[in-house]
């Protein structure tokens, strides 16, 4: 903000110089400006060490990874984005070798002391690295471990081992610059899909060394990318504001949506060739509350708005945008989302956790107890459909035929089950104790918020029908996931929304070593462990569909999650936001819409 500042006084100084007579100059053009939000705060902007969706939107923005998604293109298409072109595998996928762009430079900033500072292969050797560090419990590198790149565990275990700082400056021989501008990633195991990997911006994009040495501790809050925005502004959990990295490489709109998209082609011959990004400025405010969010949107404050549930018939009455909204020149577009809604069960808690028969038959039981159905009606509104394992729609895994008891609701077959394994009221006052007599009860982590207290008054409905006694945990949503990772939690309603085509990152839910990242469940079975090695080491195809049916059955009869619904989500965009499409994956596409100033409300 000082150099902002600093820049303001150095122009307004200019302005009193004498100049020549000349003719008025032409009115500044109206910046432009998107307004948008977020229905939950963020964390941070440390790509090591987040994994909410409100930050990794903010991340993706300013960072950038080898490879990006076409915006325009369904399916989706990766392509390029600081790489020079396609990477060049070995046959066995286990070694890959990237040519990067030269002349992409990162956004101006302190810690540069006043030098552009160019991308370089090192960049990305640096920010694979910090996942491995153990003073930063990154949460993603259970995930990343899976990947299984050369040395680089074994780097983090000398670590730990020695009890001392990781040593970024040791060669690990899985991650290696060949040269300035060749990034060379070698792994123990064969991975086909580890360009989405490569794709995956907003975690593993590249990060400048000396950024990190400069800001320390405080670096969740100086973000430092090569993208085409840079952190302007940051109160937390309140405004994030991004501004147009005036460093940004000349990089133009350019897309292949399919030949009968029309609404595709039709962006596209509006944007071909445009410089990104189109706008100046974005304002991210954290609207939690359903109502001031709509009535925001009514009232023009934000640009567009994923519309709650309870508003659907006044926005989208039959899927149809209302009359007065279509009159204002409002679009709706409705799309079902590669997401999952589930409550997972802690298997490490000593209530519901366990994988012994009777404990199995509890959360089945549990599972057999919710009214999906209801919840897709009366809370939902009806956008969602119901869940039958974890696998998301728009990925590989998922197939839209697929039945299983996932999404079954038979109270009286759950009571069934519960007498059967001793889940019993014995001392008569309406509720069931534990099979050794002592109380039952579900402790269910929830948010202070409409929605969340909707969907906990229809669990509370749900578990009173079978007995069960349930009692509410309520916090912030941040403070939840903390909690939820260390797992010190019985229960939590959350989603995954999947961030690539490969259906096999919605089965790190179930991954034992990634125990406390991914899998909040702490789920650990053997054979679902094998099966989602398996699955990482061949390519798409007949193989890898059977094993992802076999994944699917064990997660039913296990049941360490119950899965609920995978969402439609409903936009409803101002005349003013041109170009806007929700993504099939992740959520960067502020830089790829345009602001028409002149038609926004109040102009």
């Amino acid at each position: 903000m000082k150099r902002l500042a600093l820049r303001g006084l150095l122009h307004a100084a200019l302005a009193l110089l004498p100049l020549p007579a000349a003719a008025p100059p032409a009115a500044a053009a109206a910046p432009k400006v998107l307004h948008t939000y977020f229905t939950t705060a963020e964390t941070g902007f440390d790509p090591a060490r987040v994994t909410d969706i409100y930050s990794r939107t903010v991340t993706a923005h300013i960072f950038e990874g080898l490879y990006g998604y076409d915006p325009l293109a369904r399916p989706a298409k990766i392509v390029p984005l600081t790489a020079a072109g396609a990477p060049e595998v070995s046959a066995d996928f286990r070694v890959w070798t990237v040519r990067l762009r030269p002349g992409i430079f990162f956004a101006a900033d302190p810690a540069f002391r006043g030098r552009p500072r160019e991308l370089v292969a090192d960049d990305y050797v640096y920010a694979f690295k910090r996942f491995a560090d153990p003073a930063l419990r990154s949460a993603v590198w259970s995930f990343l471990e899976e990947f299984g790149i050369e040395g680089l565990k074994a780097q983090r275990d000398r670590a730990l081992k020695a009890k001392k700082p990781f040593d970024y400056d040791a060669a690990v021989p899985g991650l290696r610059a060949l040269d300035r501008y060749t990034f060379q990633m070698r792994l123990d195991k064969p991975r086909p899909s580890l360009l989405e990997l490569l794709a995956g911006g907003d975690l593993f994009g590249a990060v400048a060394r000396e950024v990190v040495d400069f800001y320390g501790d405080d670096i969740t809050a100086h973000p430092v990318g090569t993208g085409p925005f840079r952190l302007a502004q940051w109160r937390r959990s309140s405004l994030i504001v991004l501004e147009r990295n005036p460093d940004y490489r000349e990089r133009l709109f350019a897309a292949e949506p399919a030949p009968g998209d029309a609404e595709g082609q039709a962006l596209l011959q509006r944007f071909r060739g445009r410089r990104l990004p189109m706008i100046d400025r974005v304002e991210v405010s954290i609207l939690e509350a359903e109502q001031p969010r709509w009535l925001s949107f009514l009232n023009g404050r934000i640009d567009h708005v994923a519309v709650p549930a309870d508003f659907i018939d006044q926005a989208m009455p039959n899927g149809v945008v209302a009359p007065n909204l279509a009159r204002r020149g409002i679009r709706g577009f409705r799309e079902l989302q590669p997401d999952t809604s589930f409550t997972y069960f802690n298997m490490k808690d000593p209530t519901v956790g366990g994988m012994t028969p009777d404990k199995v038959a509890l959360r089945r039981a549990i599972s057999l107890g919710v009214d999906i159905e209801r919840e897709i009606r009366l809370v939902r509104r009806g956008q969602a459909i119901p869940a039958q394992s974890p696998i998301v729609p728009h990925t590989s895994g998922y197939d839209p035929g697929f039945r299983s008891v996932m999404s079954e609701y038979d109270p009286a077959k759950a009571k069934a089950l519960l007498d059967l394994y001793g889940y019993a009221d014995r001392d008569g006052d309406g509720w069931r104790e534990m099979p050794d007599g002592s109380p039952l009860e579900l402790q269910i982590a929830t948010q202070p918020d409409q929605n969340s207290r909707q969907h906990d008054e229809l669990w509370k409905r749900n578990m009173g029908a079978i007995g069960i006694r349930t009692r509410f945990a309520t916090s912030q949503w941040a403070e939840q996931l903390r909690q939820a990772e260390a797992g010190k939690l019985m229960m939590w309603n959350v989603g995954i929304t999947a961030a690539s085509y490969d259906g096999l990152g919605a089965l790190a839910l179930l991954h034992g070593p990634q125990a406390g990242g991914s899998n909040l469940a702490h789920f650990q079975l053997d054979e679902m462990d094998r099966l989602y090695e398996r699955m990482g080491a061949i390519a798409d195809g007949p193989e890898r569909e059977a094993l992802f049916l076999q994944a699917k059955r064990l997660a039913v009869a296990y049941m360490p999650y119950r899965h609920h619904v995978h969402r439609y989500v409903t936009d409803l965009v101002q005349p003013w936001l041109i170009g806007f499409r929700r993504p099939v994956f992740w959520q960067d596409w502020w830089h790829v819409v345009d602001i028409d100033p002149a038609r926004r409300t109040g102009s």
